[in-house]
């Protein structure tokens, strides 16, 4: 395997990478309105001559090359998050720019990037022939991450009982090689009360006064110190072994943190004591952490016990359609994950980074004031695929991907071309790297036809 041949290779697509990554910018694709993205994907893996490649009922696109039974897989969603206030952009957010170092447009970093990357990475593989004995490689271009992130994994591996060696995520890490992140859930807290007339609210009872309570005691819960004599232990504690037997792997995450995100309340009018109150939770969890002894924590909070029986502690659900229009459902939990820097799936991004790039995270000049001097293995900050790929499945799963995590969901969001090349050539050494060179196989049925049951959809 000639790393100068794959660098070479990998830069020449640079022109290719920047206008499909452009072509994809152009078209809105918030979550479940991915249609545009998913079919100009399908049409560049049929243009580069992948094996197979469709998309599903769920609306990913899945494309594949190689004969092998076992199966390395490369993952990137397609969907964005919407534009927000349209003056906060100094330039058009679809229309987008670029110039000698930069691409400019909504998605750019989070990360259809990471999808161009993917495709022209095994587009390198089957170049060079770069594709082990016995192995196909797999790109998805999932949906709904945005909205629920995992979501499409679930349908990929319950549905289409596709379950690789490792999957790459290729969201955006700054130049560096994931190896894992927090996980999160969202909580409902849901308090009952009776209105009243305004006038005489000592007849009443205000379900906003006790949801006020609640929150001081939420609020206790991600700030306070985890100290004997506090009540209401803070989520720092999780970092200490004392109360956490995985604290060593907390440590490295980051601690747990729960915040209020959304508040609703019903009232006969503004002339009356409020009936109802109800608030979301965003709750980020660190290794050692359940969805279990999450909703447990709050509902052991002094003020939901001094109100138990109007106070519901729940788990929201997702059930939003996909673009396709398929429904399915789940529950609003994305488990934390992590790999030991030692992992051979995560071993074989670093060595493919370290013999073409060297130890040091590397990117445009725009993009190293927020990667110089990082460790090269790190984790993300936000969450992804991840939770069900590892979290919920067990696959083991590491990160290296195009772009900024600082870019991503912000205004004037940008990425760099340098990136789009540096990633697809990695990519392209991975999997000699990780499986070597296996016994020549047969070659096997097509891909989706074993995932479909007999015939393409």
């Amino acid at each position: 395997m000639s790393y100068d041949r794959i660098k070479k290779t990998a830069e020449s697509y640079r022109p290719a990478m920047v206008k499909f990554l452009r072509e994809l910018i152009a078209q809105p694709g918030e979550s479940s309105g991915e249609k545009a993205h998913a079919k100009r994907i399908l049409q560049e893996m049929k243009s580069l001559d992948f094996d197979e490649c469709v998309i599903d009922p769920q609306g990913n696109v899945i494309g594949v090359v190689g004969q092998g039974e076992k199966l390395i897989a490369f993952d990137g969603h397609i969907d964005t998050v919407g534009i927000g206030l349209r003056e906060n952009w100094r330039f058009d957010p679809y229309e987008g720019y670029e110039n000698d170092e930069e691409i400019g447009g909504r998605g750019g970093s989070d990360q259809l990037g990471g999808v161009v990357s993917a495709v022209y990475g095994v587009k390198i593989m089957k170049d060079l022939n770069l594709i082990p004995n016995g192995y196909r490689v797999m790109v998805t271009g999932t949906v709904q991450e945005e909205d629920c992130d995992g979501l499409c994994w679930q349908y990929i591996h319950n549905e289409g009982h596709v379950t690789p060696e490792f999957v790459v995520s290729t969201e955006p890490t700054d130049g560096g090689v994931y190896r894992g992140h927090r996980g999160r859930m969202e909580i409902r807290v849901d308090v009952k009360g009776v209105s009243c007339h305004g006038s005489a609210p000592e007849r009443g009872d205000n379900a906003i006064f006790k949801m006020a309570d609640i929150l001081q005691d939420v609020r206790a819960l991600n700030e306070n110190d985890a100290a004997d004599d506090t009540e209401i232990k803070g989520l720092v504690k999780m970092l200490d072994p004392k109360y956490n037997p995985a604290s060593e792997d907390a440590n490295f995450l980051g601690r747990g943190t729960v915040t209020v995100s959304e508040i609703f309340f019903t009232s006969p009018s503004r002339c009356a004591v409020a009936d109802s109150c109800s608030v979301s939770l965003d709750r980020r969890m660190t290794a050692g952490e359940t969805f279990e002894s999450c909703l447990q924590e709050i509902r052991d909070l002094p003020a939901c016990r001094k109100y138990a029986e109007d106070v519901t502690v729940s788990m929201y659900t997702y059930e939003r359609p996909s673009w396709t229009g398929l429904v399915y459902p789940t529950e609003c939990y994305f488990p934390t994950w992590i790999n030991p820097e030692t992992a051979p799936h995560v071993q074989a991004l670093k060595t493919a980074h370290e013999a073409m790039f060297g130890t040091e995270r590397i990117g445009a000049p725009g993009a190293m004031d927020k990667r110089a001097g990082r460790p090269l293995i790190d984790k993300w900050t936000f969450s992804t695929n991840g939770v069900s790929i590892q979290g919920r499945f067990g696959i083991p799963c590491v990160g290296f991907g195009p772009g900024a995590e600082s870019q991503a969901h912000a205004p004037n969001e940008i990425t760099w071309k340098q990136d789009l090349v540096t990633c697809a050539a990695v990519y392209a050494a991975v999997p000699m790297l990780y499986a070597g060179e296996g016994e020549k196989l047969e070659k096997a049925p097509g891909f989706f036809q074993k995932i479909f049951g007999g015939k393409e959809k």
